[in-house]
């Protein structure tokens, strides 16, 4: 079994930039508005601070890094789950 990650995504830190919806638009989408990029098949971890989380296989961890390192403020974070 491959290893696992974690992307944890800071919404209300998201400026609306699009870097991460122009790298990997099957991961993320602008909203309507274009305001902020919602996390494709992400979950809701804090409704107060507005973060999502979603867990991918090691077979997508290159691309999904590519988008993470373009956020201009370090919204996207992306970590090995080791349980």
């Amino acid at each position: 079994m491959g290893k696992k990650y974690r992307i944890t995504y800071d919404r209300s830190a998201c400026i609306g930039a699009m870097a991460c919806a122009e790298i990997l638009p099957k991961r993320w989408k602008m909203t309507q508005d274009k305001e902020k990029a919602d996390l494709v098949k992400g979950k809701q971890i804090d409704i107060e601070d507005d973060v999502w989380e979603l867990v991918i296989d090691e077979g997508d961890y290159s691309e999904d890094l590519l988008a993470a390192e373009a956020c201009p403020v370090f919204a996207i974070k992306i970590e090995e789950i080791t349980d």
